[in-house]
């Protein structure tokens, strides 16, 4: 199995809609083409700042056509997943494989509160039903815990096609013993919060999610670009440049801080999907100052 293309920055694309909440197709294209302009080496379709919780089968399954369609090889296209039960989660890797995914990375079960046990037996099964396709582990504790490292690691040495993982944790002494554990064998960790991508890329990952690279894709894609070629201070002072622009986005609520920046900086991608609104002028402004100041141009009011 080659995996050498699955690196870098990768971008859980958002997901433009209409006012009636359906796909604004030809924004979904606009946005593809701008972070693959911009840098970034890798699309997920469906992470948590996709918005994927929304979508159904049939609505994925539309826009990831699209997505692969405008993609046209230029970068690999994973298909996110977080399913609670495991044959759903059997349903979407296979309609993943169909539709010309290049991997799948699969969330940890919502609500649930799964024993390792029952963790390594959903993330075996689904990566069991389509062996040929690259999976990454998504580790987020927002759903109410996180995976061990020492369940990363068995994965990792037990199923041949999960070859990595995402970790949105923003602990940095948990990814390190990740990749401690995972150093073995072919197996690439990811951070998953953009403040990270510096610090991940010194413990050994090898790149980073990225929500802010739907807008700000050049400033973070500097980051990953800098470190590869050996300057490792450039990248550093990037990172720190970059930081105050992510951070602000805290004080929106999940997940419209991405939609927000993309509006903000004149992309025009539409509304969030209810029940989630738009943020507060107050919040839009204080965006708004930290993007002036990171990319040197006025947002859009």
């Amino acid at each position: 199995m080659d995996i050498s293309r699955i690196k870098g920055i990768i971008v859980p694309l958002l997901i433009p809609v209409n006012d009636d909440e359906s796909v604004n197709e030809s924004k979904l294209r606009e946005v593809v083409d701008h972070v693959i302009d911009g840098g970034v080496q890798g699309i997920l379709a469906f992470g948590s700042n996709s918005e994927f919780y929304m979508f159904t089968d049939e609505e994925m399954t539309e826009i990831f056509k699209i997505i692969v369609d405008e993609t046209n090889g230029r970068v690999p296209v994973f298909f996110g997943m977080g399913p609670i039960r495991t044959s759903h989660g059997v349903k979407l890797a296979k309609l993943a494989e169909k539709l010309g995914a290049d991997g799948i990375s699969v969330l940890q079960p919502m609500f649930l509160k799964p024993t390792d046990e029952e963790l390594y037996g959903h993330f075996k099964t689904i990566a069991n039903t389509v062996p040929n396709l690259p999976m990454l582990l998504y580790n987020n504790p927002r759903v109410g815990y996180r995976l061990n490292a020492s369940l990363v690691s068995d994965l990792a040495h037990n199923v041949e096609n999960i070859i990595g993982v995402k970790d949105s944790s923003g602990d940095m002494t948990y990814f390190s013993e990740v990749v401690r554990l995972t150093q073995d064998i072919e197996f690439r960790a990811f951070t998953g919060k953009d403040t990270l991508i510096y610090l991940g890329l010194c413990a050994g990952s090898w790149g980073s999610v990225c929500s802010t690279a739907n807008g700000l894709v050049k400033e973070v894609v500097d980051i990953y670009d800098k470190f590869e070629t050996g300057d490792y201070k450039g990248s550093r002072e990037a990172q720190y440049k970059f930081n105050p622009a992510r951070l602000v986005q805290n004080k929106a609520s999940f997940p419209v801080a991405t939609k927000d920046m993309a509006n903000l900086l004149g992309m025009n991608v539409g509304k969030p999907i209810l029940p989630s609104l738009p943020s507060n002028q107050e919040v839009l402004d204080g965006m708004k100052t930290e993007i002036d100041k990171l990319v040197g141009t006025k947002t859009t009011n």
